[in-house]
Protein backbone atom coordinates (compact mmCIF):
# COMPACT_ATOMS: atom_id res chain seq x y z
CA UNK A 1 0.00 0.00 0.00
CA UNK A 2 1.01 3.56 -0.85
CA UNK A 3 -0.10 6.83 0.58
CA UNK A 4 -2.93 8.15 -0.77
CA UNK A 5 -0.65 11.25 -2.83
CA UNK A 6 -2.54 15.16 -2.00
CA UNK A 7 0.27 16.63 0.01
CA UNK A 8 3.34 18.25 -2.12
CA UNK A 9 6.09 17.42 -0.07
CA UNK A 10 9.85 19.00 0.34
CA UNK A 11 12.94 16.73 0.17
CA UNK A 12 12.94 17.42 3.73
CA UNK A 13 12.63 14.86 6.68
CA UNK A 14 12.84 16.20 9.97
CA UNK A 15 13.96 14.41 12.84
CA UNK A 16 14.81 16.86 15.85
CA UNK A 17 13.37 19.78 17.36
CA UNK A 18 14.15 22.34 19.96
CA UNK A 19 12.39 25.73 20.43
CA UNK A 20 11.77 27.37 17.31
CA UNK A 21 14.88 25.36 15.78
CA UNK A 22 14.69 21.88 14.07
CA UNK A 23 17.32 19.43 11.92
CA UNK A 24 16.85 17.52 9.38
CA UNK A 25 18.07 13.49 9.44
CA UNK A 26 21.26 14.97 7.33
CA UNK A 27 21.72 17.27 10.56
CA UNK A 28 20.62 20.63 8.50
CA UNK A 29 19.51 22.94 11.17
CA UNK A 30 16.81 25.22 10.36
CA UNK A 31 14.95 27.96 12.26
CA UNK A 32 10.87 27.62 12.39
CA UNK A 33 8.73 30.53 11.80
CA UNK A 34 5.80 28.03 10.75
CA UNK A 35 5.17 25.85 13.13
CA UNK A 36 2.97 23.49 11.36
CA UNK A 37 0.57 26.39 10.68
CA UNK A 38 0.96 27.64 13.99
CA UNK A 39 0.48 24.16 15.92
CA UNK A 40 3.75 24.98 17.62
CA UNK A 41 3.05 27.30 20.20
CA UNK A 42 5.37 27.18 23.28
CA UNK A 43 8.23 25.68 21.10
CA UNK A 44 9.10 22.38 19.89
CA UNK A 45 10.15 20.16 22.79
CA UNK A 46 9.82 22.29 25.68
CA UNK A 47 11.39 20.78 28.69
CA UNK A 48 8.09 21.20 30.87
CA UNK A 49 6.08 19.66 27.89
CA UNK A 50 8.64 16.38 27.50
CA UNK A 51 8.66 15.99 30.82
CA UNK A 52 4.79 16.16 32.52
CA UNK A 53 3.92 14.37 28.90
CA UNK A 54 6.28 11.66 29.26
CA UNK A 55 5.16 10.85 32.99
CA UNK A 56 1.11 11.12 31.48
CA UNK A 57 2.33 8.34 29.25
CA UNK A 58 3.64 5.90 32.22
CA UNK A 59 0.51 6.42 33.93
CA UNK A 60 -2.94 6.72 31.72
CA UNK A 61 -2.36 7.86 28.03
CA UNK A 62 -6.29 7.28 27.24
CA UNK A 63 -9.62 6.56 27.96
CA UNK A 64 -13.03 7.24 27.17
CA UNK A 65 -15.62 10.61 28.33
CA UNK A 66 -17.69 7.81 29.89
CA UNK A 67 -15.53 8.45 33.16
CA UNK A 68 -14.41 11.29 35.42
CA UNK A 69 -11.01 12.97 33.51
CA UNK A 70 -10.25 15.80 36.85
CA UNK A 71 -7.56 17.18 33.28
CA UNK A 72 -10.82 18.21 31.48
CA UNK A 73 -12.18 20.63 34.23
CA UNK A 74 -8.15 21.90 34.75
CA UNK A 75 -7.87 22.76 31.87
CA UNK A 76 -11.46 24.59 31.51
CA UNK A 77 -10.64 26.56 34.63
CA UNK A 78 -7.46 27.60 33.45
CA UNK A 79 -8.64 28.52 29.81
CA UNK A 80 -11.09 30.38 31.25
CA UNK A 81 -9.27 32.45 33.89
CA UNK A 82 -6.68 33.30 31.40
CA UNK A 83 -8.90 34.09 28.41
CA UNK A 84 -11.15 35.99 30.52
CA UNK A 85 -14.06 33.96 29.50
CA UNK A 86 -14.43 32.23 32.59
CA UNK A 87 -18.29 32.02 32.44
CA UNK A 88 -18.43 30.30 29.56
CA UNK A 89 -18.04 26.32 29.59
CA UNK A 90 -16.07 24.26 27.34
CA UNK A 91 -16.89 21.20 24.75
CA UNK A 92 -13.43 19.72 23.72
CA UNK A 93 -12.41 17.82 20.33
CA UNK A 94 -9.86 16.99 18.64
CA UNK A 95 -8.96 19.31 15.40
CA UNK A 96 -10.46 22.77 14.49
CA UNK A 97 -12.62 21.43 11.77
CA UNK A 98 -14.18 20.04 14.23
CA UNK A 99 -14.24 22.41 16.83
CA UNK A 100 -15.80 24.29 14.09
CA UNK A 101 -18.57 21.46 13.14
CA UNK A 102 -19.85 21.55 16.85
CA UNK A 103 -20.55 25.43 17.35
CA UNK A 104 -22.58 25.16 13.94
CA UNK A 105 -24.46 21.93 14.92
CA UNK A 106 -24.84 24.30 18.43
CA UNK A 107 -26.09 27.49 16.96
CA UNK A 108 -28.43 25.03 15.08
CA UNK A 109 -29.61 23.61 17.67
CA UNK A 110 -30.09 26.17 19.86
CA UNK A 111 -32.33 28.52 17.05
CA UNK A 112 -34.05 25.97 15.25
CA UNK A 113 -32.68 27.32 12.11
CA UNK A 114 -30.24 25.32 9.53
CA UNK A 115 -28.73 28.86 7.50
CA UNK A 116 -25.22 30.04 7.84
CA UNK A 117 -23.88 33.03 6.81
CA UNK A 118 -20.32 32.91 6.21
CA UNK A 119 -17.44 35.00 4.50
CA UNK A 120 -15.61 35.55 1.65
CA UNK A 121 -11.89 33.96 1.43
CA UNK A 122 -12.59 31.90 4.56
CA UNK A 123 -11.19 28.58 6.01
CA UNK A 124 -12.95 26.65 8.45
CA UNK A 125 -12.23 23.35 7.84
CA UNK A 126 -12.27 20.29 5.87
CA UNK A 127 -15.12 18.12 7.36
CA UNK A 128 -19.28 18.52 6.33
CA UNK A 129 -20.01 21.55 7.74
CA UNK A 130 -16.65 23.21 8.22
CA UNK A 131 -16.01 23.02 4.10
CA UNK A 132 -19.44 24.15 3.46
CA UNK A 133 -18.86 27.11 4.72
CA UNK A 134 -15.56 26.94 3.59
CA UNK A 135 -14.58 30.14 0.85
CA UNK A 136 -13.08 27.42 -1.99
CA UNK A 137 -14.93 25.56 -4.31
CA UNK A 138 -12.22 23.42 -5.27
CA UNK A 139 -12.30 21.41 -1.76
CA UNK A 140 -16.28 21.33 -1.50
CA UNK A 141 -17.64 18.15 -2.81
CA UNK A 142 -21.31 17.46 -4.14
CA UNK A 143 -22.03 15.91 -0.75
CA UNK A 144 -20.83 18.50 0.90
CA UNK A 145 -23.78 20.99 0.40
CA UNK A 146 -23.50 24.70 0.45
CA UNK A 147 -27.04 25.83 -0.78
CA UNK A 148 -28.15 27.10 3.31
CA UNK A 149 -24.81 29.28 2.94
CA UNK A 150 -24.71 32.51 2.10
CA UNK A 151 -21.07 34.34 1.82
CA UNK A 152 -20.77 38.06 2.22
CA UNK A 153 -17.71 40.32 1.73
CA UNK A 154 -15.26 40.17 4.57
CA UNK A 155 -14.39 43.63 6.25
CA UNK A 156 -17.65 44.92 5.00
CA UNK A 157 -20.54 46.51 6.76
CA UNK A 158 -22.63 47.19 3.95
CA UNK A 159 -24.47 43.59 3.16
CA UNK A 160 -24.92 42.72 7.07
CA UNK A 161 -28.16 43.22 6.71
CA UNK A 162 -28.40 40.36 4.62
CA UNK A 163 -28.12 38.23 7.64
CA UNK A 164 -31.75 37.78 9.21
CA UNK A 165 -33.92 35.57 11.81
CA UNK A 166 -33.72 32.82 9.25
CA UNK A 167 -29.74 32.32 10.47
CA UNK A 168 -28.78 29.87 12.77
CA UNK A 169 -25.19 31.19 12.81
CA UNK A 170 -22.13 33.91 11.22
CA UNK A 171 -19.16 32.37 11.75
CA UNK A 172 -15.81 34.02 10.78
CA UNK A 173 -12.48 34.30 11.85
CA UNK A 174 -11.08 36.88 14.03
CA UNK A 175 -7.66 37.39 11.20
CA UNK A 176 -8.36 34.78 8.28
CA UNK A 177 -5.11 32.58 8.19
CA UNK A 178 -5.72 30.78 4.47
CA UNK A 179 -7.10 33.73 3.60
CA UNK A 180 -3.94 35.71 3.45
CA UNK A 181 -3.77 37.56 7.28
CA UNK A 182 -6.55 39.73 6.63
CA UNK A 183 -7.46 41.00 9.68
CA UNK A 184 -11.00 41.56 10.75
CA UNK A 185 -11.49 45.08 11.64
CA UNK A 186 -13.06 46.41 15.00
CA UNK A 187 -15.82 48.31 13.35
CA UNK A 188 -16.75 44.55 11.21
CA UNK A 189 -16.89 42.70 14.36
CA UNK A 190 -18.85 45.66 16.34
CA UNK A 191 -21.42 45.45 13.55
CA UNK A 192 -21.79 41.56 13.38
CA UNK A 193 -22.43 41.30 16.90
CA UNK A 194 -24.98 44.53 16.97
CA UNK A 195 -26.20 42.11 13.88
CA UNK A 196 -26.67 39.20 15.36
CA UNK A 197 -27.77 40.57 18.28
CA UNK A 198 -31.07 41.86 16.51
CA UNK A 199 -31.72 38.58 14.35
CA UNK A 200 -30.95 35.75 17.22
CA UNK A 201 -28.01 34.30 14.88
CA UNK A 202 -25.50 33.20 16.91
CA UNK A 203 -22.16 34.45 16.41
CA UNK A 204 -19.36 32.27 16.10
CA UNK A 205 -15.44 33.28 16.26
CA UNK A 206 -13.24 31.01 14.71
CA UNK A 207 -9.96 31.45 16.39
CA UNK A 208 -8.11 28.21 15.33
CA UNK A 209 -5.44 30.04 13.86
CA UNK A 210 -5.26 33.24 15.67
CA UNK A 211 -6.15 32.78 19.18
CA UNK A 212 -4.43 31.02 22.47
CA UNK A 213 -1.96 34.18 22.75
CA UNK A 214 -1.07 34.45 18.95
CA UNK A 215 -2.13 38.10 18.17
CA UNK A 216 -1.11 39.79 21.03
CA UNK A 217 -4.36 39.02 23.11
CA UNK A 218 -5.87 35.76 24.26
CA UNK A 219 -8.07 35.75 20.98
CA UNK A 220 -7.95 38.11 18.34
CA UNK A 221 -11.39 39.82 18.77
CA UNK A 222 -10.72 40.72 22.08
CA UNK A 223 -9.54 43.99 20.42
CA UNK A 224 -12.66 44.88 18.65
CA UNK A 225 -14.20 44.60 22.72
CA UNK A 226 -17.15 41.96 21.69
CA UNK A 227 -18.09 38.53 23.17
CA UNK A 228 -18.88 35.97 21.05
CA UNK A 229 -21.38 33.35 21.57
CA UNK A 230 -19.34 30.74 20.71
CA UNK A 231 -14.96 30.38 20.20
CA UNK A 232 -13.46 28.04 18.51
CA UNK A 233 -9.85 26.63 19.46
CA UNK A 234 -7.31 24.33 18.25
CA UNK A 235 -4.01 24.40 16.38
CA UNK A 236 -1.43 26.03 19.21
CA UNK A 237 -3.90 24.51 22.03
CA UNK A 238 -1.90 21.27 22.58
CA UNK A 239 1.49 22.34 20.70
CA UNK A 240 1.49 19.38 18.23
CA UNK A 241 -0.58 17.26 20.28
CA UNK A 242 -4.03 16.63 18.52
CA UNK A 243 -7.00 18.45 20.42
CA UNK A 244 -9.28 21.78 19.71
CA UNK A 245 -12.43 23.08 22.07
CA UNK A 246 -15.93 25.06 21.09
CA UNK A 247 -15.86 27.60 24.36
CA UNK A 248 -19.60 28.38 24.29
CA UNK A 249 -21.81 31.29 26.56
CA UNK A 250 -23.95 30.67 29.10
CA UNK A 251 -26.96 31.08 27.78
CA UNK A 252 -26.71 27.61 25.39
CA UNK A 253 -27.05 24.98 27.45
CA UNK A 254 -25.65 21.35 27.44
CA UNK A 255 -27.65 17.93 27.62
CA UNK A 256 -26.77 14.43 27.93
CA UNK A 257 -25.79 13.23 24.09
CA UNK A 258 -26.11 16.64 22.57
CA UNK A 259 -22.93 16.19 21.61
CA UNK A 260 -19.96 13.54 21.53
CA UNK A 261 -16.45 12.71 20.99
CA UNK A 262 -14.22 9.60 21.30
CA UNK A 263 -11.04 10.76 21.47
CA UNK A 264 -11.61 14.48 22.55
CA UNK A 265 -10.48 15.40 25.87
CA UNK A 266 -8.22 12.33 26.57
CA UNK A 267 -5.98 12.37 29.36
CA UNK A 268 -3.00 12.79 27.57
CA UNK A 269 -4.58 15.61 25.39
CA UNK A 270 -5.50 17.64 28.90
CA UNK A 271 -2.06 16.99 30.00
CA UNK A 272 -0.93 19.06 27.02
CA UNK A 273 -3.21 21.39 26.74
CA UNK A 274 -2.89 22.24 30.19
CA UNK A 275 1.35 22.46 30.21
CA UNK A 276 0.44 25.06 27.12
CA UNK A 277 -1.59 27.47 29.62
CA UNK A 278 1.01 26.87 32.27
CA UNK A 279 3.75 27.61 30.13
CA UNK A 280 1.63 30.70 28.56
CA UNK A 281 0.98 31.88 31.73
CA UNK A 282 4.81 31.40 33.38
CA UNK A 283 7.09 32.94 30.08
CA UNK A 284 4.65 35.97 28.93
CA UNK A 285 4.09 34.30 25.66
CA UNK A 286 1.32 36.27 24.79
CA UNK A 287 2.88 39.62 25.81
CA UNK A 288 6.14 38.73 23.69
CA UNK A 289 4.06 37.55 20.81
CA UNK A 290 2.82 41.31 20.80
CA UNK A 291 6.07 42.77 21.73
CA UNK A 292 8.08 40.35 18.66
CA UNK A 293 5.25 40.76 16.60
CA UNK A 294 5.92 44.58 16.54
CA UNK A 295 9.19 44.70 16.26
CA UNK A 296 9.12 42.40 13.00
CA UNK A 297 6.21 44.30 11.82
CA UNK A 298 7.90 47.73 12.35
CA UNK A 299 10.98 46.45 11.08
CA UNK A 300 9.73 45.32 7.62
CA UNK A 301 8.69 48.90 6.96
CA UNK A 302 10.67 50.08 3.76
CA UNK A 303 11.65 46.51 2.77
CA UNK A 304 12.29 46.40 -1.06
CA UNK A 305 9.72 44.31 -3.06
CA UNK A 306 7.24 44.24 0.53
CA UNK A 307 3.81 46.22 -0.19
CA UNK A 308 2.10 45.98 2.86
CA UNK A 309 2.54 44.12 6.08
CA UNK A 310 -0.96 42.52 8.05
CA UNK A 311 -1.74 40.70 11.10
CA UNK A 312 -1.23 41.32 14.70
CA UNK A 313 1.50 39.79 16.98
CA UNK A 314 3.16 36.72 15.60
CA UNK A 315 0.47 35.99 12.88
CA UNK A 316 2.32 38.17 9.90
CA UNK A 317 1.12 38.18 6.41
CA UNK A 318 3.92 39.72 4.37
CA UNK A 319 2.65 41.10 0.79
CA UNK A 320 5.14 40.65 -1.87
CA UNK A 321 5.34 42.71 -5.33
CA UNK A 322 6.23 39.67 -7.02
CA UNK A 323 4.86 35.60 -6.46
CA UNK A 324 6.02 34.56 -2.88
CA UNK A 325 6.98 30.89 -4.25
CA UNK A 326 10.43 31.48 -5.20
CA UNK A 327 11.02 33.91 -1.86
CA UNK A 328 9.88 31.23 0.22
CA UNK A 329 11.71 28.33 -1.03
CA UNK A 330 15.05 30.68 -1.21
CA UNK A 331 14.61 31.07 2.54
CA UNK A 332 13.93 27.34 3.28
CA UNK A 333 16.72 26.04 0.66
CA UNK A 334 19.21 29.11 1.06
CA UNK A 335 18.56 30.39 4.19
CA UNK A 336 17.26 27.40 6.07
CA UNK A 337 14.18 28.97 7.55
CA UNK A 338 10.48 27.61 7.54
CA UNK A 339 7.82 30.25 6.41
CA UNK A 340 4.67 29.44 4.87
CA UNK A 341 2.38 31.58 2.46
CA UNK A 342 -0.87 32.37 1.88
CA UNK A 343 -2.36 33.66 -1.60
CA UNK A 344 0.08 34.05 -4.52
CA UNK A 345 1.92 37.18 -3.30
CA UNK A 346 1.80 36.92 0.77
CA UNK A 347 4.42 35.19 3.33
CA UNK A 348 3.16 33.65 6.27
CA UNK A 349 4.87 33.70 9.46
CA UNK A 350 3.16 31.82 12.72
CA UNK A 351 6.32 31.14 14.65
CA UNK A 352 6.29 29.82 18.47
CA UNK A 353 5.14 32.38 20.95
CA UNK A 354 8.39 32.60 22.55
CA UNK A 355 11.03 33.38 20.18
CA UNK A 356 13.11 36.28 20.41
CA UNK A 357 14.72 39.31 18.79
CA UNK A 358 17.86 37.05 17.79
CA UNK A 359 15.49 34.91 15.73
CA UNK A 360 13.50 37.86 14.22
CA UNK A 361 17.00 39.55 13.46
CA UNK A 362 18.06 36.79 11.79
CA UNK A 363 14.89 35.82 9.74
CA UNK A 364 14.73 39.92 8.53
CA UNK A 365 18.08 39.78 7.43
CA UNK A 366 18.00 36.87 5.61
CA UNK A 367 14.52 38.06 3.49
CA UNK A 368 15.99 41.28 3.23
CA UNK A 369 19.05 39.12 1.65
CA UNK A 370 17.03 36.71 -0.61
CA UNK A 371 14.60 40.16 -1.53
CA UNK A 372 17.86 41.86 -3.15
CA UNK A 373 19.17 38.96 -4.74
Amino acid sequence: MKLFDVYPLYPIELVKAKGSTVWDKNGQEYIDLYGGHAVISIGHSHPTYVARMSEQLTNIGFYSNSIIISGQEALAEKLGRLSGYSNYTLFLTNSGAESNENALKLASFYTGRKKVVSFTKAFHGRTAGSVAVTDNPSIVAPINSTEHVTFLHFNQIDGLEKITEEHAAVIVEGIQGVGGIQVASDAFLQALRKRCDETGAQLILDSVQCGYGRSGKFFSHQFAGIHPDMMTTAKGMGNGFPMGGVLIAPHIQASYGLLGTTFGGNHLACLAGNVVLDVIEEENLVQNAEKIGNYITKSLEGFQNVTEVRGRGLMIGIELDQPVGPVRDALLFNEHIFCGYAGKNTLRLLPSLGIDQKIADRFLESLASVLKA
